[in-house]
């Protein structure tokens, strides 16, 4: 559905400064997945979906969507996919019934035709109660779920969403996404979202793309990405006069790494820790090691983000430090 090839975007802000946005990303995308692309603020990510959505030209590299050139053929892209940008996409005078009837028309449904979609977008997001009300008296759960209809008018086999549940509350976040994976199924529709909020990539992308200062750093499924660059912490904590040993033993564990051993705990990262700590906790029993407390931490995206930089992403995100 998606193949980009060395894609790069630079921005010419002065004679002596140009801004190398997008540095040579190279990803593809199968039809009917659902990938999410993380980064900091400035990573590249907002670039590389305009580019691949034909709102800007790449400077080098290129890019396939759905079969066209996106440099080549851009109308023939935009006929295939659907578009939710960071802001709201509707005129705020206007009608929510008439916003999505007009989009059907500028995607050339004749008026039958886009007036019978605009009913069938209003009930299947829930926005039939608001048909009449102008898009300013809208909530912004309200308006993103009318984004969302309006990318969605044409039943695109591909959507873009740009961060779209970014300044909803947790309640309107959640009810977005189930109509958005509503939508999915109902029309098998391939899907590549930016988003600030790990826990939506981590909990709903079959794949994540890490994207820093322009470049792909990672690309795999969520827990592949924890179990290789994160691994599982391991927490536990001993009666005085047996630090030492159970230190020695959990070294001892498949695929032990960054030991700390302090006061009364030792905390060790492997593998597999639902695995091993089992193991470590038998091997303690048997050296006559009593164990108080034990637990395994499971990984974070932004665990991973931490490893393969060295920050965090949120404190990224949060001080714009990582800008492109």
């Amino acid at each position: 559905m998606i193949s980009t090839r060395e894609l790069t975007k630079d921005f010419v802000v002065s004679r002596t400064e140009t801004v190398h946005a997008v540095r040579g990303i190279s990803m593809d995308v199968e039809p009917g997945e659902l990938v999410a692309v993380l980064g900091p603020n400035g990573a590249g990510k907002t670039t590389t979906l305009r580019m691949l959505t034909t709102l800007i030209g790449p400077t080098s590299g290129t890019a396939k969507v759905a079969g066209y050139d996106v440099a080549a053929e851009p109308g023939q892209v935009r006929r295939q996919i659907g578009y939710v940008g960071q802001g709201n996409g509707a005129g705020h005078s206007q009608r929510v019934s008439d916003e999505l009837y007009g989009q059907g028309v500028i995607y050339g449904l004749d008026r039958r035709a886009a007036r019978q979609r605009a009913e069938e977008l209003l009930e299947s997001l829930e926005l039939k109660d608001l048909a009449r009300r102008k898009v300013s008296e809208l909530s912004g759960g309200q308006r993103r779920r009318l984004d969302v209809a309006m990318g969605l008018v044409h039943a695109p086999g591909l959507l873009f969403l740009d961060e779209p549940s970014t300044g909803l509350d947790p309640q309107n976040r959640a009810n977005l996404w189930d109509h958005i994976l509503r939508m999915r199924e109902q029309y098998s529709m391939t899907i590549v979202l930016t988003t600030h909020y790990l826990d939506e990539a981590d909990s709903m992308a079959e794949r994540v793309v890490v994207v820093d200062h322009g470049e792909v750093i990672a690309d795999d499924t969520a827990d592949a990405l924890k179990a290789k660059l994160a691994g599982d912490l391991l927490q536990l904590t001993v009666a005085p006069g047996n630090l030492q040993e159970l230190a020695r033993l959990a070294d001892k564990l498949p695929g032990a790494k960054d030991l700390v051993a302090e006061g009364d705990r030792v905390t060790v990262c492997v593998v597999d820790g639902p695995a091993a700590l089992p193991e470590l906790i038998t091997a303690a029993q048997h050296a006559g090691v009593p164990v108080a407390t034990a637990q395994v931490h499971r990984p974070t995206l932004d665990d991973v983000f931490l490893n393969l930089t060295g920050r965090s992403l949120r404190e990224a995100d949060s001080t714009g430090k990582a800008a492109a």
